[in-house]
């Protein structure tokens, strides 16, 4: 029997194998262009529509939305809030900052009772907020 001495053909191996790194990186790509349409959620509401030009404001993601179950919606924030836990999430909101930058802009859905808009604009005005602008889609050519 012939044996083979092991140190006659130590060799390393000096190439990095990328095909495993190609692969997840491929899987990776699939999974983000899968999920990324369903990043983009966003709360559901019919606004009412009116004839007016829209105006130039800068402050736009000062955005309080309620939508046509009464649920009332601060910025981004895809939390659901009743008008007795506005307050305070409200005044978070507004935290730190001047009385020139605390503009409110509600979206309201059209089928909203308009005693919830009133009730959510005396709050902000109880909180200190007194420029209130509201939302609205611009009506279609008839």
């Amino acid at each position: 029997m012939a044996f083979q001495n092991s140190n006659a053909g130590d060799e390393t191996l000096n190439e990095i194998n990328i095909i495993p790194l190609v692969d997840i990186m491929l899987v990776l790509l699939i999974i983000f262009m899968v999920t990324a349409p369903f990043l983009n959620e966003s709360i559901d509401i019919d606004l009412p529509k009116v004839e007016v030009t829209a105006s130039n404001t800068q402050s736009q993601e000062k955005v309080l939305t309620i939508n046509k179950q009464g649920q009332i919606f601060v910025g981004e924030d895809k939390t659901a809030y009743g008008l007795e836990g506005l307050a305070p999430k409200l005044a978070e909101f507004y935290e730190g900052s001047s009385e020139e930058e605390k503009t409110l802009f509600v979206r309201a859905d059209q089928n909203v009772s308009y005693g919830t808009v009133i009730k959510v604009m005396a709050l902000a005005k109880e909180l200190g907020i007194h420029r209130l602008g509201m939302i609205t889609e611009p009506e279609s050519e008839r």
